[in-house]
């Protein structure tokens, strides 16, 4: 993995002399935030080697390298999954990439369902923690010190100062957030009525399949790390009929101008 990490970045580095701060993971409709970047340059996913490639609708699938002010970003057009067939150190492959092309930061954004009675459809969610129910672990197997230590500290998985900071943007901008704890499932299928039940009674807000290894294995290298949520369906008897993957897409688009708003503010200004 170490040497594999290492022929990725060189091979980025000997294209483009670009050293980001900010790492940000695009998810479900929400890969229109390249838009806010002064884009430098692109690189598709199938062009970097050792990369994975997206197979999921709504995951374009391209590195993308710009500046939001004096702020340099690396973004993640569409992610990878476990339920795809990738390995846990697949899905997360590509932060530790970023790590190694200089971002101290990371921000990732997916949708999600929601079990909290107080998100509606198109709800914006915080995360301030997560529940790790995904059958494998993206730190199973030899430890590479070189990354980061054994056994993590995840006491503090997302960043206080950067919640902190967002809801402050979110305040001033007239945004409505709310906080809430996601839990992570390996998909691909939707959870049944009574999986979020489930979700519920384990203490997690909202639920979906991704985002929680990617975090880890961020906490893992020490990265600083923020986590945004839109609620897509709700886990419900009269919800559940009507959800699709083409739903889903509706609702993070709908919801995407002002998550745009608050990761572009978050990175200008933390």
């Amino acid at each position: 993995m170490w040497e594999q990490v290492q022929e990725t970045v060189n091979y980025i580095n000997n294209k483009f002399d670009f050293t980001p701060e900010y790492g940000v993971i695009l998810g479900s409709g929400l890969g229109s935030f390249t838009d806010d970047l002064e884009i430098e340059f692109t690189l598709p996913y199938h062009e970097i080697p050792n990369f994975p490639t997206s197979t999921v609708a709504g995951h374009k699938g391209a590195l993308v390298f710009g500046t939001i002010g004096t702020k340099k970003v690396v973004a993640m057009q569409g992610r990878f999954h476990y339920y795809e067939g990738y390995s846990m150190q697949e899905v997360t492959f590509p932060v530790r990439v970023m790590k190694y092309l200089g971002i101290s930061k990371l921000i990732v954004s997916n949708a999600s369902g929601g079990v909290n009675p107080s998100y509606k459809v198109g709800s914006i969610v915080i995360i301030n923690d997560h529940v790790n129910m995904m059958p494998e672990h993206p730190l199973r197997g030899k430890n590479e010190e070189r990354f980061g230590p054994r056994f993590v500290n995840m006491s503090e998985p997302y960043s206080l100062k950067m919640i902190s900071k967002a809801k402050e943007i979110a305040k001033e901008s007239n945004i409505e957030v709310f906080d809430g704890v996601y839990l992570g499932l390996q998909g691909p299928t939707f959870e049944t009525l009574h999986e979020y039940k489930m979700v519920k009674v384990l203490g997690a807000d909202c639920v979906g399949m991704s985002t929680v290894p990617e975090v880890i294995v961020a906490r893992h290298m020490d990265l600083e790390t923020f986590g945004i949520s839109v609620i897509t369906d709700i886990g419900s008897e009269e919800f559940l009929e009507s959800i699709s993957h083409e739903e889903v897409l509706k609702a993070a688009n709908a919801a995407e101008p002002h998550v745009r708003k608050l990761i572009k503010e978050l990175i200008l200004q933390y």
